[in-house]
């Protein structure tokens, strides 16, 4: 089988998972020419993935074998519905099939998880520097809130026209246009641009960090690799993680050693499922799958959260304000894909989200007794939240679009766009178990969305006050015909309680997973990790990605997803 000092399969750092994060990890590392590096990745390379690079190919890459086809049980809180999980199964991982949106969320976020090294300021630092700004006339950008050597290359986004009436729309109703907020991280109410993991034409990847210009000799990249479980020797009474095992598609299996360390990577999903078939996590879990016990660590898999979304769609009269027609109407579609071929241009070069707000809902629920009696900390509200963190988000699409059960396109000249609602600081847990101890299997990934009754107040809230942006905005009001598909009538409901169906009706996921190997500190008997990332119980292992945050920050995970390989990195050369 082999041996640490096997030269052919023994490497000094072993990344399981070339996801977004794993890839920062690996390229990073790398930087030091004399270590050998090992990123392993499930699905394929992704090189010869045009809908990676074609950012508008994005939902071509789901229900497929690029797509770790996720699906939760029935969930009680929204109408025992169950909701598909898509995540990126290639190198790459989600930043090569997500919204492309920089938004970092605010400094408090992080403060909140009072771990050392782990500030606002600090982590802040480290999501700028895996960034090259690339900066437009018309964007007034915060210069100081980008980083300009990074493998990672962002630029700000030009609105479509239904966008721009609906960010005057925003202004309209108290939300104050900033353009690079969500940079910056210290507005919790307003409005404003958001930058794109998209340059000249072609999504930018966490594969960027190893691949082109930016791959290194000493990285080798597996691809095709499913890693099973890590493996472990006692050594001077501690338990070292000293190798991992593999599984390839055809079943076939190999292990590899790691000289120094091992980086579990995988997502919130299955860097929990890997550390269970590894033996760490709660007993009584493990013994249910004949796992033996190396590390009892409750926390493994627990603590599961994720921002759930609602979209309300639009429909306007006005030809030229949505960018449907370039996609839905006569046979667009083929001279919108030439476009992106021949220049690199158009549609499909950039991803159909236009205008972006954060929104503080306190005035608006002061009249829930919900809402007015819950427990809530000094300084903070009952979702734990100061007044310089958001409750909610708002963004709109620029089209009728989104997961795949929105599929009521608007043929025949007809136009539609979007207001979405995004819950922050959820209430609710979830979590990630086995369903077997088989790593071809899927864990059981149970969301629990919606069963803390405060998650449902905000969100039906956040619907109640998207609408009325949108149907008495300065810049939608006039535009704006109706609910789309036409059989629905939610453009006239007033109340909060008349949301409240819709919502458990069409809640789905952000696709913001996070929180299921957490850090803490030592007195937390639910933190997997400590604040270096380093798995409690056995030496020589970390997890990286963002699964690693002990609360989920109110912005959109890429950026943080970034900031933590970025961390991870800096962590283990300090180390060695």
């Amino acid at each position: 089988m082999g041996s640490v000092e096997d030269s052919e399969n023994a490497f000094d750092y072993i990344v399981c998972g070339g996801g977004t994060t794993g890839c920062v990890v690996a390229g990073r590392l790398a930087e030091n020419p004399d270590v050998r590096i090992l990123l392993l990745e499930a699905g394929p390379h992704n090189k010869d993935l045009e809908n990676v690079h074609m950012t508008g190919g994005w939902s071509n890459l789901f229900d497929s074998e690029t797509d770790w086809n996720v699906i939760t049980p029935p969930m009680s809180g929204i109408d025992n519905r169950q909701v598909k999980l898509s995540r990126g199964r290639f190198l790459g991982g989600c930043s090569g099939c997500n919204g492309t949106l920089c938004i970092r969320g605010c400094r408090q976020d992080y403060e909140d998880w009072g771990l050392d090294g782990w500030s606002g300021d600090e982590f802040f630092e480290y999501m700028k520097k895996a960034e090259t700004f690339h900066p437009k006339d018309w964007f007034k950008a915060e210069k100081d809130s980008h980083g300009y050597t990074g493998p990672l290359h962002i630029e700000p986004h030009d609105l479509a026209p239904i966008s721009q009436l609906v960010m005057d729309s925003f202004v309209s109703h108290g939300l104050p246009l900033n353009h690079d907020m969500f940079s910056t991280g210290a507005v919790s109410h307003g409005c404003g641009h958001v930058p794109r993991t998209v340059y000249q034409g072609t999504r930018t990847t966490g594969a960027d960090f190893v691949t082109n210009k930016n791959h290194s000799g000493n990285i080798t990249i597996a691809t095709d690799s499913i890693v099973d479980k890590v493996i472990f020797t006692r050594e001077a009474d501690e338990t070292q993680a000293t190798g991992v095992v593999v599984k390839s598609s055809d079943g076939s299996s190999k292990t590899y050693y790691a000289r120094k360390e091992i980086v579990v990577s995988g997502g919130a999903y299955c860097s929990p499922a890997i550390l269970l078939r590894s033996g760490i996590g709660p007993r009584e879990e493990l013994e249910k799958h004949n796992i033996p016990c190396t590390v009892d660590s409750p926390g493994v898999g627990k603590n599961l959260m994720d921002h759930i979304i609602v979209f309300i769609f639009y429909e306007t009269e006005k030809p030229g304000l949505t960018n449907d027609h370039h996609v839905y109407h006569d046979n667009n579609f083929t001279k919108t894909y030439a476009e992106w071929k021949e220049q690199k241009a158009g549609f499909l070069s950039t991803f159909p989200f236009g205008s972006f707000a954060f929104a503080r809902l306190d005035s608006r629920l002061s009249d829930s007794d919900l809402w007015t009696t819950s427990p809530r900390a000094p300084g903070r509200d009952p979702m734990g939240l100061t007044p310089s963190q958001p409750n909610i988000e708002f963004f709109t699409t620029e089209c009728y679009g989104g997961p795949k059960q929105f599929d009521k396109f608007p043929i025949n000249n007809k136009h539609a766009f979007s207001m979405i609602a995004e819950l922050f600081a959820p209430k609710s847990r979830g979590s990630v178990t086995l369903n077997s101890k088989d790593a071809m299997e899927n864990p059981i990934v149970d969301c629990n969305y919606l069963d803390d009754p405060l998650d449902l107040l905000v969100i039906s809230e956040a619907c109640r006050f998207g609408n009325e942006i949108v149907m008495n905005g300065k810049g939608t009001k006039d535009v704006v015909k109706g609910s789309w598909p036409a059989n629905l009538t939610h453009h006239t409901y007033k109340t909060r309680e008349e949301w409240v169906p819709y919502v458990k009706e069409h809640a789905t996921t952000c696709y913001h997973a996070a929180g299921t190997c957490a850090m803490g500190r030592d007195d937390n008997k639910m933190a997997v990790l400590d604040e270096k990332l380093r798995v409690k119980g056995v030496a020589r292992l970390r997890v990286a990605d963002c699964s690693v945050m002990p609360a989920l920050h109110g912005g959109h995970t890429q950026m943080p997803a970034y900031g933590i390989g970025e961390k991870c990195a800096d962590l283990i050369k300090e180390t060695w």
